[in-house]
């Protein structure tokens, strides 16, 4: 059964909230919908047969639900863990980035425990500095897959997605050094192919041109755009398109040095649709450098 993308919104939000009492003023606010399209949305999910409202406005959501959403299931994250993190130095020369603790929790932890939360199988990481010191994170992630990046100290982050090319279908794709705060952001289902942003008046970083919902340039710095995060979602589709541009884009003069998200977003942006998952501030943190670090944590003031 196919569905829009406010029915989808709609049977996300009441699957993962699991059978609690669910006004439609607080599915507005889940779902970023006004309260008008949750009324509306919710009768054609009840005409569908998709979720049951009972005389106290209480909402469930039906074996028929479920089965339409399975097409739209997350089937793996993989997470980009090979850097060296330089602008972390002095604490990077002997741990990983994605490794040091913030308020003593691992910043890939953050994103690990949301994966694991939402009901996703599968965690593949590409590690490459220090490498060997991630296999710590298997006995809280016993499903964990690693791969070997070799290349990390010899080219940018293209390598690390060529390297996972055979899992980018239906997958996460996330920055292993971003400080998750609100694990709701990741989520058992995906509606289409889409990089996470939060809109702002300006930034200097890299950012989003997006129009009717749809990521149109990808620039470094500019005004009223979206502030891009190491966090996207591919579909079956469109991972399997992006495995055969990256390796297509490493063969390419100069192409071993640039990032991968250049790939979809710029190299062969003609073959990609991809749209902006809107967050807010504070739902994730990038933590760039070894004085932001102690501005976050203040154990780390005294190094």
């Amino acid at each position: 059964m196919n569905i829009n993308q406010n029915q989808f919104e709609i049977l996300v939000y009441v699957e993962r909230e699991g059978g609690k009492k669910i006004t439609q003023r607080q599915m507005a606010e889940g779902t970023k919908l006004s309260l008008g399209v949750v009324n509306k949305t919710l009768s054609e999910l009840v005409s569908l047969g998709l979720v049951t409202l009972d005389e106290d406005r209480e909402v469930q959501i039906t074996k028929t639900g479920l089965d339409a959403l399975e097409p739209y299931r997350v089937k793996r994250a993989v997470v980009i863990a090979a850097g060296f993190g330089s602008r972390m130095v002095p604490i990077t020369l002997n741990t990983p980035k994605p490794l040091v603790r913030v308020h003593g929790k691992k910043i890939i932890e953050t994103l690990l425990d949301a994966v694991v939360e939402a009901g996703i199988p599968e965690i593949v990481l590409v590690r490459g500095y220090l490498g060997e010191q991630f296999d710590v994170l298997k006995d809280r992630y016993p499903n964990i897959k690693f791969l070997n990046n070799p290349m990390f100290n010899e080219s940018n982050n293209i390598s690390s997605v060529l390297i996972a090319r055979d899992y980018l279908a239906g997958a996460y794709v996330m920055e292993a050094d971003l400080l998750l705060a609100n694990p709701r952001i990741v989520r058992k289902y995906e509606y289409c192919s889409n990089y996470l942003g939060e809109y702002r008046d300006m930034t200097d970083d890299w950012c989003f041109d997006v129009k009717k919902g749809l990521i149109k340039k990808l620039n470094v710095g500019g005004t009223n755009c979206y502030h891009m995060f190491g966090i996207s979602y591919w579909t079956r589709e469109d991972g399997k398109r992006l495995a055969d541009c990256v390796e297509k884009t490493w063969k390419m003069p100069g192409g071993k040095e640039r990032y991968w998200d250049e790939v979809p977003l710029r190299t062969f942006q003609k073959e990609f649709e991809v749209a902006v998952r809107p967050c807010e501030a504070g739902d994730l943190v990038e933590i760039d450098t070894f004085k932001e670090l102690k501005q976050i944590d203040p154990v780390y003031a005294m190094q």
